[in-house]
């Protein structure tokens, strides 16, 4: 017999950027059949809960710390045996303090399962119709943040990494713009692109494309601090990424499944 029921264990599920259409169909299976959620509602749109259960119980973490939280994933999964998604904003593997939760349902032996989200840096890349990786232009994506609460490891400090020029996601650092700037120019040209991404998908999301040398600025200018994100890249800029291409659909490269165009012969040629 068949059943919708999920086991009793902790599900951390990402919730992607904020629109419940770029939820996986897993995550959403997830939300529609679990007997309770937590969620980080400054962090989630209220939209996203749309696919929870009739009945299920909904809980908010906001206003809570992980030592408020861990009581209630024990006592809902150990002892009353019902199944908890802790839904978490973007996807689980970044910035999303899911390193200590793991850790702590591991020592309560709490089992527990990991379902990953779009990020919006991803997000960020459809919106502006862009591939982060051209060829021969930029290779790289590097996610990172600038140190603030949370200090940087010092091999990890922004200066280096910009130092590569790479595809650039800067995640929690509006309320440090002006540092990053600094740091970033000093690598990057000053007319590099900058994508600043607030809230994308939410229902008030908001995007601006500005010179490196303009994101402090219109940061402090939109008066952005939170659920922002800049993307820098030179795949951004139109002229240096024009012509570009990849060699993977390119008629003289060939691969398993496709001879190069210039290695058949002109019969085979003449019957395709």
């Amino acid at each position: 017999m068949m059943t919708n029921a999920l086991p009793p264990a902790v599900y951390i599920v990402g919730a992607g950027p904020g629109d419940p259409e770029l939820l996986t169909l897993k995550a959403h299976r997830m939300l529609s059949q679990a007997d309770v959620v937590l969620y980080a509602d400054s962090l989630i749109p209220q939209q996203v809960l749309d696919a929870v259960k009739p009945g299920a119980e909904v809980i908010q973490t906001a206003n809570k710390t992980l030592e408020d939280i861990l009581p209630i994933l024990i006592d809902r999964v150990q002892v009353r045996h019902q199944s908890v998604v802790r839904l978490q904003s973007g996807d689980p593997s970044l910035y999303s303090a899911v390193h200590e939760q793991i850790q702590a349902l591991g020592e309560a032996e709490i089992p527990f399962e990991i379902i990953p989200g779009i990020s919006t840096f991803q997000l960020a890349a459809a919106r502006l119709q862009v591939e982060l990786t051209v060829p021969e232009l930029v290779q790289t994506i590097i996610l990172t943040r600038i140190s603030g609460r949370t200090t940087m490891p010092a091999a990890e400090e922004l200066a280096g990494l910009a130092a590569h020029q790479a595809s650039l996601c800067l995640y929690l650092s509006a309320r440090h713009v002006e540092a990053a700037q600094t740091k970033l120019l000093a690598y990057y040209p000053a007319e590099t692109h900058v994508a600043i991404c607030f809230r994308l998908g939410w229902p008030d999301e908001q995007l601006w494309l500005v010179p490196l040398d303009q994101m402090a600025e219109v940061t402090r200018t939109q008066q952005l601090e939170r659920t922002t994100m800049y993307l820098i890249s030179p795949a951004l800029n139109p002229v240096g990424a024009e012509g570009a291409r990849s060699r993977l659909y390119h008629p003289d490269h060939a691969h398993l499944f496709r001879p190069a165009t210039s290695q058949q012969n002109p019969k085979e040629k003449s019957k395709t």
